[in-house]
């Protein structure tokens, strides 16, 4: 086992790890139709070269590296060199604009970029021209015909062999290396909609690891399998998906597409699973589906396993001996066979990202599958608390992690204090004040502790949306692009907790009279907000803006609101800001329709 509180940076762990499992396997990549590994030994060796391959391209301790793939080997083994070389990682979403990518490496004043294919250079390299910091891009997919201009392009194979040729001097480069200094930049969004680039040490996510173990030991940590398919660039994946994973020594698989997941679980046969509620949400409604389409002693058979697996969740003592004996049955011929469809060998499922509905947690216990709900933020690198195995409570986040301090304000607010908090936000004085005081990271959550100590989130401060994918966004931001177009007054997106983004629109007032005059109507919002004539100009406009933006920012659907926001109906303050608490108690059924 890893020695948490005496291991010194994040590289360091990982190579104490390869030199004691060196022959065994490590990474596994699907190629050709199967799962191929790499040893630990092999990954080892692959990270050195890099590492010194990075340093002879002139990269210097404390610089930035921006880190754009999907997830496969290359991204834990660049992840690695970088910080190997002395350097900070700063993952960037396979999803984002050129326009992202400009702003991340600017702000981030990144002296370099790895890129995995052709497809993801096309948008960085335009954004690494315009960024003036950076020098040089390395493909791990041939990009000899790449668009050239002030910065260079390398292959990752040909610096790989100029780092093999380097003395080998990377272990008096980790050995430098202190558990506070900054391991990544990993950037989110703010209130203001301009992502933030979040600084977390070495020894943040060492006490995210340690935390983590301590939460899960009690199942029987041994061989343990990982099947790794949330974005690593996310700080959730990051730190659950890659790093514990490494820091428990064990096998990580790395997914092939959310759509392949069914095919890829039973290849990998992972034994622990860390996924966000949208996840549980898609493959609760496709086993629901399934199930009422097979009918008969099935759905049966269904129905009375998920029945008393429910009850024995909430209360065990409550089954009659009856209900016992039938159990046994329902563990049988259903709960086995759902295991099965896992891979068979699953201890636990961890939610994280987003809040997670309690009745699908329920569900899935009921039927086997052990999920725990943790809570965090990428400021904590990422977990603060979660659920442990033995007493689970899935209305709440359970308690803080080994290590980590919680209170609540006298406003309600979450506050956070350890190991885990963030340095701060780069370049970002006074967000940095406002969200780290006295010693404390002030979450913008609200919540409450338990008679166990288990948190129990009850509402949000910050404006900001979190996704039941896991992604965050401002909708401040989106609503001042929406309003941008000329038909649009007025908007307010909404998707907490949902699996996308909707809005209500007002309609401009010039748009509105112009549209009316045209189509022989009347300039009234109460009769028109229903016409598909107009929802279809409205539609036009919100495509424009969806066209610069990434898919997870993008507005699906929208429904157009029967009179202005304004500050007589309260929907707006003197301020002119909205209330959207006060839009939503007028319009959430609609919105919620739109799902």
């Amino acid at each position: 086992m890893t020695d948490y509180q005496a291991v010194t940076s994040l590289p360091a762990m990982f190579f104490d790890q390869a030199r004691a499992l060196a022959a065994k396997n490590f990474l596994w990549a699907w190629r050709d139709g199967a799962y191929h590994p790499l040893t630990w030994q092999q990954v080892e060796t692959t990270v050195k070269d890099l590492a010194r391959g990075l340093r002879g391209l002139g990269l210097q301790r404390g610089e930035r590296v921006l880190l754009l793939a999907e997830n496969r080997p290359e991204w834990l083994i660049a992840d690695l060199a970088i910080m190997a070389a002395g350097g900070i990682t700063v993952p960037a979403y396979t999803t984002n604009t050129t326009g992202d990518h400009t702003h991340i490496l600017t702000d981030s004043g990144a002296r370099g970029a790895i890129v995995s294919t052709r497809t993801l250079a096309k948008t960085l390299i335009p954004a690494a021209m315009d960024a003036g910091d950076c020098r040089w891009i390395i493909g791990m997919e041939d990009l000899t015909h790449a668009q050239r201009g002030p910065v260079d392009i390398h292959q990752w194979q040909d610096v790989l062999a100029t780092g093999a040729a380097m003395p080998d001097d990377v272990a008096e480069t980790v050995r430098g290396i202190a558990r506070t200094d900054t391991a990544c930049f990993i950037y989110t969004s703010g209130t203001g909609g301009v992502p933030k680039g979040v600084m977390l040490s070495h020894g943040a996510i060492i006490c995210n690891c340690m935390g983590a173990y301590h939460l899960l030991k009690q199942l029987g940590l041994g061989r343990e399998v990982f099947l790794t398919f949330l974005p690593l660039s996310h700080a959730y994946e990051h730190t659950a998906g890659q790093f514990f994973p490494i820091s428990i020594g064990a096998e990580i698989y790395y997914a092939t597409g959310i759509d392949k997941l069914p095919g890829n679980m039973l290849a990998a046969q992972p034994t622990i699973m860390t996924a966000v509620p949208r996840l549980y949400e898609t493959m609760y409604q496709r086993i629901v589906r399934a199930v009422e389409k097979e009918g008969g002693r099935k759905k049966k058979l269904f129905d009375l396993a998920l029945r008393l697996g429910s009850k024995r969740y909430l209360d065990p003592r409550s089954l009659t001996v009856w209900e016992r004996l039938l159990d046994l049955v329902a563990e049988r011929l259903v709960r086995s066979r759902m295991r099965a469809r896992f891979g068979g060998r699953l201890k636990a499922m961890v939610s994280g990202g987003a809040a997670l509905n309690p009745d699908i947690g329920i569900f899935f216990t009921a039927l086997g599958l052990r999920i725990l709900q943790g809570y965090g933020q990428t400021e904590t690198a990422p977990v603060v608390a979660a659920n442990p195995p033995e007493k689970i409570k899935m209305h709440t986040v359970g308690p803080p992690l080994r290590d980590v301090e919680v209170k609540i304000a006298e406003d309600g607010e979450i506050l956070v204090r350890g190991e885990l908090v963030m340095q701060g936000y780069w370049r970002n004085d006074e967000a940095t004040a406002e969200a780290l005081r006295d010693g404390w990271l002030h979450t913008g959550d609200i919540g409450r502790l338990d008679e166990d100590g288990y948190i129990q989130i009850t509402d949000r401060k910050k404006d900001i949306i979190v996704l039941s994918g896991g992604d965050n966004l401002s909708p401040a931001r989106l609503e001042g692009l929406l309003t941008l177009q000329p038909e649009i007054q007025q908007a307010m997106v909404y998707g907490d907790k949902r699996p996308h983004l909707v809005a209500i629109l007002v309609p401009d007032d010039e748009f509105l009279a112009t549209f009316a005059a045209r189509n022989g109507k009347p300039a009234d919002l109460t009769q028109l907000h229903g016409d598909p004539a107009l929802r279809a100009a409205l539609a036009e406009a919100v495509d424009r803006v969806n066209s610069d933006l990434s898919a997870y920012e993008r507005i699906r659907r929208f429904t157009v609101a029967d009179s202005a926001f304004t500050v007589d109906n309260k929907m707006m303050t003197p301020s002119m800001k909205i209330r959207r608490h006060v839009i939503l108690e007028n319009y959430g059924k609609s919105l919620e329709h739109l799902y």
